[in-house]
C-alpha cells in the first residue's frame, strides 16, 4: 500500500525554539532549528507517509509579513497544482498562527488538506510538545477524511478550523481552542477522529499583489478617538475596531470613526471579548457605514478587509464580502 506523501513547510516558531538549558520555557529564541533536524525527533512519522520538507522561512511568528504569507500561499497552491504531494503541513509560530490560517483559507485553492501546527514550549525543553504535534499534524493530513476540510490547525491532540481557532493562553501547552464552536476532532493513539464538518469559507481571493494597509483599535474606557487620526495618518486604507461587548465604541471614538468612514476608510466593527458574533447594534453604526465582523475576531476581521480592499474600495461589496463569507 502506497504511504501518503506529505510536504512538510517550515516557518520556524517555537516549535523550532531554542533555549539555555532544557529547563528554560521562556526566554528562548524561536525559529533557529531547522525543519529537518526536527522531523528528526518523530522518526515514527515515516512509517504510515513519506514525507519532504523546505524550509521556506525560520523567523518568530510576531514578526511574519505579507511578503512571506503571499509566498507561503503560493506555494502550496503549486504543491496542489502540480500534485507534488497528498497534503501539507505548515510548521510556525503560535503567536500569529490563527491569521496565517484564516489567510490559507481564503488564498489557497486545494481539497488536499492543509495543516498548521507548532509548539508552546521550545524544541529544547524537556517536555516539549512540538514532536507530538509534528507527529498528529502528519497523521491529520495524511488521513483520507481530511480532503476538502480546509485550512487545518492541529495543537495539543485537537483539530481546528481555520475560521474558528484562536489563541486563548500565553504559556500553556492546552493553548488553542474554538471558544464559540469547538474543535472538529482529535488525534490520539487510536488515529484521527473528525466529529464534525467546518463551514469553510465560500469566498477565494488572491494572494500576488501588495495588500493595503488595515490598522485594529483597541477599544477601551476613554477612548477619544485620536488613534484613528494615527491610523489614517499611516496610511491605513480600512480600520478594524475591537470594540466592548456587541462591538461597542464609545462615543469620542464613534465620531472620529465616522468622520474616517466619510472620508472613504471603510470601518469593520469587532469585539475585544472572546466568543460571539459582532451583530448589528445602535442604528448609528449602521448610518455611519459601519460593517459587522460577525464570527470574526479582530484580527480575523483584519485579514479579510485587507483581501476585500485589494479587490474592491466599495464599501458595500466589502459588506457583502463580510456578509457571505
Amino acid at each position: 500500500m502506497r504511504k501518503p506523501k506529505i510536504l512538510v513547510l517550515a516557518t520556524g516558531g517555537t516549535i523550532a525554539g531554542s533555549a539555555a538549558s532544557p529547563e528554560n520555557v521562556t526566554g528562548y529564541q524561536a525559529g533557529v532549528i531547522g525543519i529537518d533536524e526536527l522531523l528528526s525527533a518523530v522518526p515514527e512519522i515515516r512509517d504510515f507517509a513519506g514525507v519532504r520538507s523546505e524550509q521556506l522561512c525560520n523567523i518568530d511568528s510576531k514578526d511574519m509579513t505579507d511578503e512571506i504569507l503571499i509566498r507561503l500561499t503560493a506555494r502550496v497552491n503549486e504543491i496542489a497544482a502540480k500534485n507534488e504531494a497528498d497534503g501539507v503541513v505548515i510548521t510556525h509560530g503560535t503567536d500569529t498562527m490563527e491569521e496565517t490560517a484564516f489567510f490559507l483559507s481564503l488564498t489557497v485553492k486545494t481539497e488536499k488538506p492543509v495543516v498548521m501546527t507548532g509548539a508552546m514550549l521550545p524544541a529544547t525543553a524537556k517536555n516539549a510538545d512540538g514532536p507530538r504535534n509534528l507527529f498528529d499534524a502528519v497523521c491529520v493530513a495524511a488521513c483520507p477524511e481530511s480532503s476538502g476540510k480546509g485550512v487545518l490547525v492541529v495543537m495539543n491532540g485537537k483539530i481546528f478550523a481555520a475560521k474558528e481557532v484562536t489563541k486563548t493562553h500565553t504559556t500553556k501547552i492546552d493553548a488553542f481552542a474554538a471558544p464559540d464552536s469547538g474543535p472538529l476532532g482529535h488525534v490520539d493513539d487510536n488515529g484521527v477522529a473528525f466529529e464534525r464538518t467546518p463551514n469553510l469559507p465560500r469566498l477565494h481571493f488572491p494572494a500576488d499583489s501588495p495588500l493595503p494597509r488595515v490598522d485594529i483599535l483597541y477599544g477601551h474606557e476613554g477612548d477619544d478617538g485620536a488613534l484613528v487620526e494615527a491610523a489614517l495618518h499611516a496610511g491605513a486604507k480600512g480600520i478594524v475596531y475591537a470594540g466592548m461587548g456587541n462591538g461597542n465604541i464609545p462615543a469620542k471614538a464613534e465620531k472620529a470613526l465616522a468622520k474616517a468612514s466619510e472620508k472613504g476608510i471603510v470601518v469593520v466593527r469587532a469585539s475585544r471579548s472572546n466568543s460571539g458574533p459582532v451583530v448589528p447594534a445602535d442604528p448609528s453604526y449602521a448610518a455611519a457605514g459601519f460593517i459587522d465582523s460577525g464570527m470574526l475576531n479582530p484580527q480575523k476581521a483584519r485579514v479579510l478587509l485587507r483581501l476585500a480592499l485589494g479587490q474592491t474600495g466599495n464599501r458595500e461589496e466589502v459588506r457583502r464580502i463580510f456578509e457571505n463569507l
